[in-house]
């Protein structure tokens, strides 16, 4: 049987140059698949036509935002999705869905392989293979940037080579990823940990410090998921979509961090999320009213490990599936609203109510109706330090005599 691999289709120069590489290398055809993530930027017909004129023999455009809204970001916004307390997961969550669609349209056309773009050097090559294999282990899977030690300068030499039909723009010194949920940058001068990032490097949100009056905006959620903005009913892509708008307006979401990668190594990355940043921020508020105290701690250890697991290319591991439902049970009571105000790179939280809200004002107010029974707190105080307080005595006085020493 003659080889058809299925490939990650972005449109750019290297995935173009990618359809003839790869079906000269294998001696097959090549199936081009495209998702629109909400990424923005060119027309997805003319993706779509590229892939068809650089030699795809079937190009497919798949506009896969509501999914990706509704089963990606919005378990990332119920797990407070954050790698290192920072990075929410950006282009992680976007990889099991993309290999989904490659794994249907590889059963779909009699595909042989599949294929990506990645390097041997970054997270992403696990998260597509990893992901492939937990979903079809029988598609052979190419990697033309680190199997064939494929290069830029490689791709538009072979693209003059054979007269590619595709447009060679200047290089950008960045790597970027971006779709709804956020965007990525790496590479370049920021390779320099002390270069600051520079303007034209942000594109999803305005500069914080230009001056634009305040942005209050209230948002609902029901059982964790977002469900309104302003008491406007909306679906979780357009929720995500407006927020992105209006926080990025007001210079939120911009984040430099360095990061532990995968494959062992320290990265540098520029991200900018806007909406994924505040609808964290407001979920976490709402929790904090609705969920008890020590469900509350026990999940933030699940949301930190949730994090890793999706970070790592886990999508489809047995614990990732655990912590899901660990936390889809946590949610049964985060319903209610958050207001924010945002401005000048800062969302503050203003407001919480909820009907489900475990604060109870009669039990924390200090001025008179207070029902709290301080006269319970003396007792409990001493039984709550006990163990602590018997430790530190031992350490100091070398010990308890033992009956036999009395």
């Amino acid at each position: 049987m003659s080889a058809r691999v299925v490939l990650a289709y972005s449109g750019g120069l290297d995935t173009s140059v990618a359809i003839p590489y790869l079906a000269k290398m294998t001696g097959g055809d090549v199936v081009a698949v495209s998702l629109d993530l909400g990424q923005g930027g060119e027309d997805m017909e003319s993706v779509r036509q590229r892939a068809l004129d650089c030699g795809a023999v079937e190009s497919i455009v798949i506009d896969a935002k509501d999914e990706f809204a509704e089963n990606y970001c919005v378990p990332t916004i119920k797990a407070n999705g954050m790698y290192m307390k920072q990075y929410p997961l950006v282009s992680a969550i976007s990889r099991p869905l993309i290999t989904k669609h490659l794994v249907e349209a590889a059963q779909e056309f009699g595909g042989t392989h599949v294929s990506h773009g990645c390097t041997g050097k970054g997270n992403d090559q696990v998260r597509f293979e990893v992901s492939f294999r937990a979903q079809d282990p029988s598609l052979e899977i190419i990697a033309p940037a680190r199997d064939y030690a494929w290069t830029r300068d490689k791709a538009i030499a072979f693209a003059e080579e054979i007269n590619l039909p595709i447009e060679q723009s200047a290089s950008s010194p960045f790597s970027i990823d971006q779709n709804l949920w956020g965007r990525a940058v790496e590479t370049g001068f920021l390779e320099d940990l002390w270069n600051p990032p520079t303007k034209d490097l942000y594109a999803y949100t305005e500069d914080p410090g230009l001056g634009n009056a305040p942005d209050e905006i209230i948002i609902s959620f029901e059982k964790g998921i977002p469900v309104a903005v302003d008491g406007q009913k909306k679906s979780p892509l357009q929720i995500i979509e407006e927020v992105n708008r209006r926080a990025g307006a007001q210079g939120i979401g911009r984040l430099d961090m360095v990061e532990d990668r995968l494959v062992g190594i320290k990265s540098r990355e520029v991200y900018e999320a806007p909406g994924a940043m505040v609808l964290i921020q407001a979920h976490e508020a709402l929790e904090d009213v609705t969920v008890e105290r020590e469900l509350a701690r026990y999940k933030r250890l699940t949301d930190a490990r949730w994090s890793e697991e999706v970070y790592d290319g886990l999508w489809h591991s047995p614990l990732k599936r655990s912590l899901d439902a660990f936390i889809e049970e946590s949610q049964e009571n985060v319903t209610g609203d958050i207001r924010l105000s945002m401005h000048a790179g800062t969302a503050t939280v203003t407001g919480r109510r909820s009907g489900q809200s475990l604060y109870s004002f009669d039990l924390a107010t200090y001025d008179t109706g207070d029902t709290f029974d301080q006269t319970a707190a003396k007792g409990f105080v001493q039984l709550h330090g006990l163990s602590t307080q018997i430790s530190n005595q031992r350490d100091r006085d070398g010990g308890f005599p033992t009956s036999a020493q009395k």
